[in-house]
């Protein structure tokens, strides 16, 4: 089961299997079925939503009504109401809407880019945690935009990404900030938490003409396939579009 359509499951394919085994694990571990996620940013839902499908109780802070509107349509359609709380704010309210170590895990997805002080996001992230509590971490990663500029024949903007402290290719790039790998690593650490497993993510799916994926038979398939192989492949992590990184409260 995926968060997203087949053809968008390209893009959170490997994302999902990770947090899916990690969450099961986490229950094991603690002989507890049920555990309580936070997911910061979360939209629409959709992780929320699969994970509360999964049996867990997710509370999705997110700043905008309009998502959150839409978060409890979707969590009506799939019968998981029960399971599933919206809340709107953002990282920096959090402290004030999630009790401190209230949590068994965290969805970070798509966050760190966008808020103005990423150490203390993921801070306050992790103050929500239980010992041992888990962060799911998504965020862009810079040495991607690179690669990804450069094929475009952008190549002063691959040029200026390499060397940007915030990894942007320019004033028009849409994307406030990104991070390369040790740049995540060292974030974790500095709010308390251990990197248990590092993934790339879209190594290949933004590269692969979509023409060529919606019409060759068995091509997204296959291409799944490949995602999921290279995705634990750190000779692969550099060229990624995301890096995923799994950590948990020491």
């Amino acid at each position: 089961m995926y968060p997203t359509r087949p053809r968008s499951a390209l893009r959170t394919a490997v994302v999902w299997e990770v947090v899916r085994a990690a969450l099961e694990q986490r229950a094991a571990e603690l002989d507890r079925p049920v555990l309580d996620v936070l997911d910061t940013g979360g939209g629409t839902g959709n992780f929320a939503v699969p994970v509360a499908r999964l049996g867990h109780r997710v509370t999705v802070v997110d700043p905008s009504p309009d998502a959150l509107f839409a978060l409890e349509r979707r969590a009506a359609e799939a019968g998981v109401t029960d399971l599933v709380s919206a809340v709107q704010g953002d990282t920096q309210t959090l402290p004030d809407v999630v009790p401190a170590g209230s949590v068994d895990a965290v969805l970070c997805h798509g966050v760190l880019e966008v808020v103005d002080d990423p150490a203390e996001a993921l801070g306050n992230l992790g103050a929500t945690l239980r010992k041992g509590g888990l962060v799911s971490l998504l965020a862009a990663n810079r040495n991607g935009a690179v690669l990804a500029r450069a094929l475009a024949g952008h190549f002063a903007e691959a040029r200026t990404v390499l060397g940007a402290a915030d990894g942007r290719w320019g004033a028009g790039d849409p994307m406030p900030r990104r991070f390369t790998g040790e740049e995540l690593g060292e974030l974790a650490a500095a709010a308390g938490l251990r990197v248990q497993s590092v993934h790339g993510v879209r190594v290949f799916a933004d590269l692969v003409p979509g023409v060529l994926v919606d019409t060759e038979p068995g091509a997204l398939e296959s291409l799944l396939e490949l995602e999921r192989a290279a995705a634990e492949q750190p000779a692969f992590h550099a060229v990624a579009t995301q890096l995923h990184l799994l950590a948990a409260l020491v």
